[in-house]
């Protein structure tokens, strides 16, 4: 009999199931997909329900159920902080403790009641610690048979940092940096003053801040501030927070917001209002600070490991150019980082944990890049779903038996111009949409950037987008020695490609909106790039298609951003990507074998729009 073994993460954010057979990974995908509330943290019965039906297995075969964290531990370190900082924190203390005595401490009681709803009671239960599950799934899927292995995060239970050795089928913990004192909540801190949200808005600091000015005394002085009066950065990369400034631990808050503004001379930015120098400025000193940070970290857990090999995860390895800097210092021979980095992935790695250490199975590294195939472990969808959607809608659609006419079409209105919503197969696992779940432009338009930002996702206009680009091609436009098919790295475009040196001054949109590159919508402003490596083996209908664009136009890549709105997750169903087409300013969809175009669609009533929007 199979040894099937259900992973679960919720109950904070980001909540999400995965399931493995005999180790192998068969499906994972985030509740919010499902529930359409971005970074749902509810218990994940539809994410269950999924992973289940593409396992082929009623949860009655289950072998065990694994929950991503210690829910005692997590309980013990509240009450000892609140004890600890007493009497700040009442109002924390009497919002957050009745929630753990009436539901969350009783989690065993509570996992077997919504397990029992799905024919699963009874079935052993396992709670591998918060950051062994990190741990877990940036090792068992690596291509290492031994490895250095560093989580770094908000926290767990009480850690926020971890180091460790993976080695075969084990794992054994090196180094703890404990609660308060965390890289990742130093980090959300900062998105917080900055006006952004936290758990979600730290992608936004990350690409403010290279608008900033390095070279400006106020820069340093923002560097020096930090390092010299909120954190404490110590040789080995541990930290020590200065907990006189910030509010997290018991509060409401991530900050005492007075003591920041009278520290860096400066209100707190509200969300929403215009970004202006200081605030670029501010999000790249700590942008480098944390930079720091993680490289210290990186080389206090090789040397420990004696290993020149190392894997990530947790929401601070989701910094791409943290990751990026790792891998410039020489640290490293090669480095490999869990696509679903985050709290989702620790549904995975929970699972991962009981086969490998509480189950001692033994472990046998996968041929290939990784064993997370591609993080394509969400669901698909058939024909026969799509045509559901067109009849439903009266949409109108033409169907291309020969993907290559298909791909040849695509590259010819790409090449036009035009934005195209590309849905193929199955969804993707994680925050990232790798050209499955993704919207496609044309990344030689000077107006792309701007137009995707506003027209298309209706977010920030100085959000940066990312180039997917097939592995034979990325030496020439790259500066970038290591393999990014998860888009977690960044790179830097090639001398040859570039127009003009980078810009820091004037407004932040008098920096964004000058030629820099070539390739203007996908060359951030110091001519940087999150980078997509695709290769044709493991991505073979993205691989075509770009190398079809590319033999249309002498241009080897595409802009690739996710299939989404802003404030919503990225779409599931084919009808979701089709009302996203209808609502949004993308020209033409392609689902599957379909391409729909948007100039031949029926007028849709705005009722069927409830689920989208762009708050």
């Amino acid at each position: 009999m199979q040894e099937i073994i259900l992973g679960i993460s919720a109950f904070y954010h980001d909540s999400a199931a995965a399931i493995i057979a005999d180790g192998k990974i068969i499906a994972a995908v985030q509740e919010e997909r499902f529930t359409r509330k971005k970074h749902d943290e509810s218990f994940p019965v539809n994410a269950i329900q999924y992973v289940l039906q593409e396992a082929g297995i009623t949860a009655e075969e289950l072998t065990a159920v694994a929950f991503y964290d210690k829910p005692l531990l997590k309980f013990e370190r509240l009450l000892e902080t609140y004890h600890a900082f007493a009497p700040r924190g009442w109002r924390s203390f009497m919002k957050a403790i009745p929630v753990w005595l009436r539901e969350k401490i009783f989690m065993k009681r509570l996992l077997n009641k919504e397990l029992e709803k799905l024919g699963a009671y009874g079935k052993p239960l396992f709670f591998p610690e918060h950051h062994l599950s990190h741990a877990a799934s940036a090792f068992y899927p690596s291509p290492y048979t031994e490895a250095a292995i560093l989580t770094v995060d908000g926290v767990g239970e009480w850690a926020t940092t971890t180091i460790a050795h993976g080695k075969g089928k084990d794992i054994t913990l090196l180094k703890e940096l404990r609660f308060p004192h965390s890289p990742g909540l130093l980090y959300a801190a900062f998105t917080y003053f900055l006006g952004f949200k936290v758990n979600s808005g730290e992608y936004k600091m990350m690409g403010l801040a290279p608008y900033g000015d390095a070279a400006h005394p106020q820069t340093c002085r923002f560097r020096e501030i930090i390092t010299g009066h909120l954190v404490d950065i110590r040789e080995d990369g541990s930290i020590l927070l200065n907990m006189e400034y910030f509010d997290f631990a018991t509060g409401m808050t991530m900050i005492v917001a007075t003591k920041w503004e009278k520290l860096f001379g400066i209100p707190r930015r509200l969300p929403e209002s215009e970004i202006t120098e200081v605030h670029m400025n501010l999000a790249l000193a700590i942008q480098q600070v944390t930079e720091a940070i993680v490289v210290k970290l990186a080389k206090t857990a090789t040397r420990l490991v004696g290993s020149k090999k190392l894997v990530l995860a947790g929401g601070v390895a989701l910094n791409c150019v943290a990751n990026s800097r790792i891998a410039e210092a020489g640290i490293v021979e090669s480095i490999w980082v869990q696509p679903a980095a985050g709290d989702a992935g620790g549904a995975l790695g929970a699972a991962l944990a009981v086969h490998y250490i509480a189950l001692q199975q033994e472990r046998s590294v996968e041929t290939g890049p990784d064993a997370m195939q591609g993080a394509f472990l969400g669901p698909a969808y058939s024909k026969k779903e799509v045509d559901r959607v067109i009849r439903k809608y009266n949409a109108v659609a033409g169907y291309y038996t020969d993907f290559n006419e298909l791909t040849a079409l695509v590259s010819a209105r790409l090449a036009e111009g035009k934005v195209v919503g590309w849905f193929q197969d199955r969804m993707e696992f994680g925050p990232r949409a790798l050209g499955n779940r993704s919207i496609l432009a044309d990344p030689r338009n000077r107006e792309m950037q701007q137009q995707l930002n506003l027209r298309v996702k209706f977010r920030e206009g100085f959000r940066p987008f990312a180039p997917a680009i097939p592995e034979e091609d990325l030496p020439a436009y790259f500066d970038m020695k290591i393999a990014s098919p998860y888009m977690l790295f960044v790179g830097s475009l090639k001398d040859e490609w570039k127009l003009s040196p980078v810009k820091k001054e004037g407004t932040l949109y008098e920096r964004l909106y000058q030629q820099r590159s070539m390739f203007p919508a996908i060359t951030h402003v110091d001519h940087s790039a999150r980078v997509q490596v695709v290769s044709a083996s493991q991505h073979p209908k993205f691989h075509q298609l770009i190398s079809c664009f590319k033999q249309l136009t002498g241009c080897p890549m595409l802009v690739n951003t996710s299939f989404n709105v802003r404030g919503e997750p990225i779409v599931n169903t084919p009808e979701e990507a089709f009302l996203a087409f209808m609502k949004t300013g993308i020209d033409h969809l392609v689902i599957g074998n379909y391409l729909f175009d948007k100039t031949q669609q029926p007028v849709l009533p705005a009722s069927v729009f409830s689920t989208f929007s762009a708050d």
